[in-house]
């Protein structure tokens, strides 16, 4: 005979929320936030959480150390949670202190583009210099919107590459090193770079989230699909790879991994993303989110991709006006940017 599971009462504090009412606990109720980010300046990293990474700053306002704390894209619900709990207990022995709520700036489509776009030339050029940066993720990446420049950042894990060197696979959770293959190379940042564009336009991270290394594998077979999982791992040849990767999975994989379809990108689209949303944004996660490597392109074949040609434009021009400014062809300086108010593209405009 099964019996209930008996509920206790706290022997303190029992009715406190009762007692101050849903203004007080109720989390649901929309947060303002009243900083902005060109306030506060970060200095050095601090630590990581599951959620988060905490950073030691300074508030260039009232010239003082702060401790920042940067959430990745989770549940609106955590993060309102945590921010009403951190409300209540102001002024409260030895609790730390909520200064501000600062957000993240609104993206436009053609900013989406422009961000991706700049990351590619870090990545392109640290790659020419022989140099795998292994660990790029929204959180190592910042961006000063106010400026419009971006900054590729945390290069602990990063590695040199040698050709037919093999290298450490317990760096990161893709899929040629969670199939536990050593040779892999620069196109390993390429498949992290694909998974910040899916980010940055889903506005979701992480798109894959296992809670161990097997379920990693599970949870992008479950989007990706196992039949091409299993054509990398049987792969008898492409271009100039004549040969098989001869990769075996793990038996404990037997049991877990399933068959799954590939997963349609459509399924991902939301009220909230839908304006990031474009037939060529889809191509082009296609082309870099693959199992398999050396199918993915690289940086300056992704740069040519129809997703960044409003983009490319602008770049070109802002490259000849600086190049006119050297030469002193240009009589007056100028300067072209993409507008952070056309939704649809790239607007180039001219400072005199």
């Amino acid at each position: 005979m099964e019996s209930a599971v008996v509920a206790t009462t706290s022997r303190v504090y029992a009715d406190v929320n009762a007692k101050l009412g849903p203004e007080w606990w109720d989390y649901g109720a929309p947060i303002s936030s009243s900083g902005t980010q060109d306030q506060y300046e970060i200095t050095r990293k601090l630590g990581r959480g599951k959620y988060s990474e905490v950073f030691e700053g300074i508030d260039l306002v009232n010239s003082k150390l702060v401790v920042i704390k940067v959430l990745k894209p989770i549940k609106k619900k955590k993060v309102k949670r945590e921010l009403k709990v951190l409300m209540n207990l102001r002024g409260g022995e030895n609790i730390i202190e909520l200064l501000d709520v600062v957000r993240d700036p609104q993206f436009t489509d053609g900013d989406v583009r422009y961000y991706i776009y700049e990351l590619l030339k870090a990545l392109d050029f640290c790659h020419s210099k022989g140099i795998i940066h292994r660990d790029v993720k929204p959180l190592n990446i910042l961006i000063d919107h106010s400026e419009r420049k971006l900054r590729l950042i945390d290069w602990g894990l990063a590695e040199f590459y040698h050709a037919g060197t093999e290298l450490n696979v317990r760096v990161a959770s893709r899929p040629e090193l969670l199939v536990d293959y050593p040779h892999y190379d620069y196109s390993l940042d390429r498949e992290l770079y694909g998974l910040f564009g899916s980010s940055f336009i889903f506005r979701k991270d992480p798109l894959f989230h296992g809670h161990d290394n097997y379920d990693q594998l599970v949870k992008i077979a479950k989007i990706l699909g196992t039949d091409d999982l299993f054509n990398y791992l049987e792969k008898a040849g492409v271009s100039s790879f004549a040969f098989s990767y001869h990769i075996e999975l793990d038996p404990e994989y037997d049991e877990i991994l399933g068959v799954h379809a590939r997963k349609p990108w459509s399924k991902f689209v939301t009220s909230e993303n839908q304006r990031y949303i474009s037939n060529e944004a889809i191509d082009f996660l296609d082309k870099l989110l693959q199992y398999d490597h050396v199918l993915r392109p690289t940086c300056q074949e992704a740069m040519h991709h129809p997703y960044f040609e409003n983009v490319r434009q602008a770049d070109g021009q802002r490259k000849a006006e600086r190049e006119d400014l050297r030469s002193g062809r240009a009589p007056v300086p100028t300067a072209t940017f993409m507008s952070a108010t056309n939704p649809e593209g790239i607007e180039v405009q001219t400072l005199a």
